[in-house]
């Protein structure tokens, strides 16, 4: 017997938007700042999922800020040149020839492919780096040598803000201006958290490859759904927070530290996360406050 298709009623469509209305109405004229990433970003279907949620967000008056990194196909690309990735402790060393590539990669191919995917769906993009109008700068990381990796030392969101204001979509590629001429390096989740604060946004949402902060990292059925900053010392000491989520969680805690909202860390793996972070009862993933 032939399966029937999945039929959802005009009804049913009409109560899916009467229940995202108070959302919208909510976030209307706000800004939430978006760092993309993971699986999201390796995904052709997630890819489209992504960008049609931040198209439609910015149809119903959410101003979108999409942040993104883009070390798989930094990867490639130093493969396909004969050279090696080399990291230190997981981090990707950066030597001259390595950061043309990063600013090649984020900066172009990278960047702008998702700007074009933006306008595919009907949105506005414009393609920016921190590079542009010395938006953001830095200095040499410090303790282990990373090369050209770079720490913050100033965001400055006027570009971004400008952006906004003319009803584009700012699409950030996380490439640091140094002081003397150099390019630099940076972590898109702590960009992603600086450009967030800057901006006094509602929401900084984090796209990862699990559904959030889990007491037990294998039993997603212990999902935190919800973390008060002043929890985070003490979730660190029980080992609940530990390896590679230590520095995302520590960006939200410094988001909300500097005035934004919310902070989250979402599953980027499901379909319209976004969405159902920002327009539903339930949520996705942990949120910092």
């Amino acid at each position: 017997m032939q399966q029937q298709p999945n039929f959802i009623s005009n009804y049913d469509k009409a109560k899916v938007l009467v229940t995202a209305l108070p959302y919208i109405q909510k976030y209307y004229g706000k800004t939430i700042v978006v760092k993309y990433g993971g699986n999201a970003m390796i995904s052709e279907e997630l890819k489209d999922a992504v960008m049609s949620d931040i198209v439609l967000l910015t149809l119903v008056g959410i101003h979108v800020v999409l942040v993104h990194g883009g070390g798989p196909e930094i990867s490639d690309t130093l493969k396909k040149m004969g050279k090696e990735s080399k990291f230190v402790g997981g981090l990707r060393y950066t030597d001259e020839e390595t950061m043309e590539v990063v600013q090649m990669v984020l900066a172009g191919k990278v960047n702008k492919d998702l700007a074009q995917r933006i306008a595919g769906h009907g949105g506005r993009a414009i393609g920016l780096c921190g590079l542009d109008g010395a938006m953001i700068t830095a200095e040499k990381k410090q303790g282990m040598d990373l090369g050209l990796v770079g720490e913050i030392t100033k965001v400055d969101v006027s570009v971004i803000q400008d952006a906004l204001d003319k009803k584009y979509i700012p699409v950030v590629a996380t490439v640091a201006a140094g002081e003397h001429g150099e390019s630099y390096n940076i972590n898109a989740d702590i960009a992603a958290s600086r450009i967030a604060a800057e901006l006094k946004a509602e929401k900084l949402i984090l796209m990862t490859d699990i559904p959030g902060l889990m007491r037990d990292v294998y039993d997603e059925s212990t999902l935190i759904p919800v973390v008060q900053v002043s929890e985070v010392n003490s979730l660190k000491r029980d080992n609940i927070i530990s390896g590679g989520m230590i520095p995302k969680i520590d960006c939200c805690v410094d988001a909300v530290r500097r005035g934004v909202n919310r902070a989250h860390i979402i599953d980027g793996r499901v379909p319209h996360s976004i969405l159902i972070e920002v327009l539903s009862d339930e949520g996705i993933g942990t949120m910092f406050l």
